[in-house]
């Protein structure tokens, strides 16, 4: 199993909603996807990110395919101008 973490940050906190949502419906749409899991954060510190997505795959074939799927390409144009920080870790768990 693959664990993918994403934190991000956006320049506008007002958009990490429609990108909480977004992300939950690339949830349902690409079986590459075990479990999807969104969290907004609530404390709001100077070195926290707004939104913590963690994905879980079956290899690290299958997360490749995942980020190559037509919907998550999409939704990552959407998103890229949005953010002003993204950092990402994989790992085999």
């Amino acid at each position: 199993m693959i664990t993918h973490i994403v934190l991000m940050k956006f320049a506008d906190s007002a958009n990490r909603d429609e990108a909480k949502t977004r992300l939950e419906m690339l949830g349902t749409q690409i079986p590459e996807i075990k479990t999807l899991h969104v969290g907004l954060d609530v404390v709001g510190s100077e070195v926290s990110y707004d939104l913590a997505l963690t994905t879980t795959h079956d290899s690290v074939e299958d997360l490749k395919a995942y980020q190559a799927n037509p919907d998550h390409v999409e939704f990552g144009g959407w998103l890229r101008p949005l953010l002003t920080s993204r950092v990402v870790v994989d790992y085999q768990s």
